[in-house]
């Protein structure tokens, strides 16, 4: 379904081609809106994203079973994010997570799909997210319902955000990570950890999206449209499923770990990956932040390949504009590959390849040998 503020004067839609399609793309000024963003406040459609509500007396175990979270003990008022995995740790969805009024809300991209439990289900193997939630149920007390109806996303952003939130009505908003807050008139509020810019995702009522939008944008925030969004989510390291992630992608690539994998729990698909990844090994990539050469005319594109001399290394993933870094990518690097070297990025048989280079504090922090590793060396020297 179409943004209805799409027909707000100076927005301009996100191409159909776009995961982003449906929504404002930008509102005539995406480097201005960045820059508001940084230095003040702005407020983001992202009413696209599909919203799942899970209310029921066992939904905080069922979820901890479903889920690659610790959710048993998710306390009202509190959000996280979580993943649903297959059955080789493989990334299927990603959601962000909100436990408010007895109802987990869950909300993640579009069309979210998940590998099948059952083989026959599906002619390539997969489902929908919210047909794999269904089919999971069993005998649970659990009444999973698609809420996209019923609920929007917006985004705001800024070092001004808390002011706009508080202009708005909401009277107390989130400060810690993950934080909850009812919205008046329905709907909550979640903070969202977003590398040192304030950031909230509100979850509006569909049927007050313009009342909405007018409280915001009248609270001070500017007008933003998801090109400015993904400028800033790139630079935050937040990676994005179906755009930086491919058939083989596990979540300690994509940082992931802790923040929307738990590596203790058990009992969940793709569990047995996880800590064995964690535990004895090293994922075979990592996601890394690349600044592009060339002219704006020239850029690589999601699934292009990333090589190291006539090696291929790595794959692209998003890739935007950012006001301050100008052309960069998300990419998923092996390993192996030095980081101090240059890369091209781009396929060069259509003539979009293009020197690349690793933004030094994009790279994941050494963190040793795996803790399992370490232990069985301990019983060996024994």
């Amino acid at each position: 379904m179409n943004s209805p503020l799409l027909e707000l004067p100076g927005a301009v839609p996100a191409p159909e081609d776009s995961l982003d399609s449906g929504v404002p793309w930008h509102f005539g000024d995406p480097f201005g809106e960045q820059r508001a963003a940084v230095r003040n406040a702005v407020v983001v459609d992202r009413s696209h994203r599909q919203v799942i509500a899970v209310p029921g007396e066992e939904r905080l175990s069922w979820l901890h079973l479903v889920l690659s979270q610790h959710l048993t003990e998710l306390a009202d008022d509190r959000g996280t994010e979580a993943l649903v995995l297959d059955s080789q740790g493989r990334v299927d969805s990603h959601m962000m997570v909100a436990h408010h009024d007895e109802v987990v809300y869950l909300d993640c991209e579009a069309g979210s799909t998940a590998t099948s439990a059952l083989p026959t289900m599906g002619t390539d193997g997969t489902q929908s997210l919210f047909e794999y939630l269904e089919a999971m149920r069993f005998w649970s007390a659990v009444e999973p319902r698609d809420a996209t109806g019923e609920f929007a996303v917006f985004t705001v952003i800024g070092p001004g955000a808390t002011n706009v939130l508080e202009e708005a009505g909401v009277t107390e908003p989130p400060t810690e990570p993950y934080g909850v807050a009812a919205l008046p008139g329905g709907g909550l509020v979640r903070q969202v950890p977003f590398r040192q810019v304030y950031t909230a995702d509100l979850l509006v009522p569909r049927d007050s999206m313009v009342d909405w939008w007018m409280r915001l944008t009248g609270a001070g925030a500017r007008k933003a449209g998801t090109m400015a969004y993904e400028a800033l989510r790139v630079e935050a390291l937040r990676p994005r499923v179906g755009v930086d992630t491919d058939d083989r992608a596990i979540p300690h690539e994509l940082g992931w770990i802790h923040t929307a994998a738990h590596v203790a729990k058990g009992c969940y698909r793709g569990q047995e990956t996880v800590a064995k990844v964690h535990n004895v090994g090293k994922p075979p990539r990592r996601m890394l932040l690349l600044h592009l050469d060339g002219s704006l005319e020239i850029r690589p594109e999601t699934g292009d390949p990333v090589h190291r001399g006539e090696r291929s290394v790595g794959r692209v993933g998003s890739v935007v504009l950012h006001h301050e870094l100008g052309p960069v990518a998300l990419a998923l690097i092996k390993r192996s590959a030095p980081v101090d070297e240059q890369f091209t990025a781009g396929d060069s048989e259509q003539e979009r390849a293009i020197a690349a280079t690793v933004d030094p504090d994009s790279v994941p922090p050494d963190t040793g040998e795996p803790p399992g590793r370490i232990a069985m060396q301990g019983l060996r020297g024994q």
